[in-house]
């Protein structure tokens, strides 16, 4: 895959704009469009301040930012802002799940899979892409 500059596109840029789609897509489909009466009744720590289009809205905005940050090319704070909104947002739909437990049990399978992604986010935020081939080692094989 090439960027429009002749440079190949990262994979710190690449997994921004992947998880950007994913967000936006999950705000958009999965919230605004067709909320789930059970993700609405767990999230009531979050929804009795803010609406459910709200937080939906929240998480396509994210997406884009994720989505734009992932495009900038040779920008690692602006990629780190994309990785922290990302983060911020898994991180909070997980400890909203985890508040949600003991009132509704089935919420833990949702927190621990929220709680690993935010976790995995912030990893892959810190990730070190490889140098470009030509200041790459030759491999040899012995």
């Amino acid at each position: 895959m090439r960027a429009a500059t002749g440079g190949g596109i990262s994979r710190r840029r690449a997994i921004l704009v992947a998880l950007g789609a994913g967000w936006a897509g999950y705000g958009g489909l999965g919230i605004l469009l067709n909320p789930r009466a059970d993700t609405t009744r767990m999230l009531d720590h979050i929804t009795r301040w803010v609406s459910m289009p709200a937080l939906g809205w929240m998480w396509v905005s994210a997406g884009a930012v994720g989505i734009l940050a992932g495009l900038v090319l040779r920008c690692p704070r602006i990629q780190a802002s994309g990785y922290a909104v990302l983060a911020a947002v898994a991180g909070l739909w997980g400890a909203a799940f985890t508040l949600a437990v003991p009132a509704y049990p089935t919420a833990a399978g949702s927190a621990c899979i929220w709680v690993g992604i935010a976790t995995a986010v912030v990893l892959a935020a810190g990730m070190d892409d490889p140098p470009p081939a030509h200041l790459r080692k030759a491999r040899r094989w012995t």
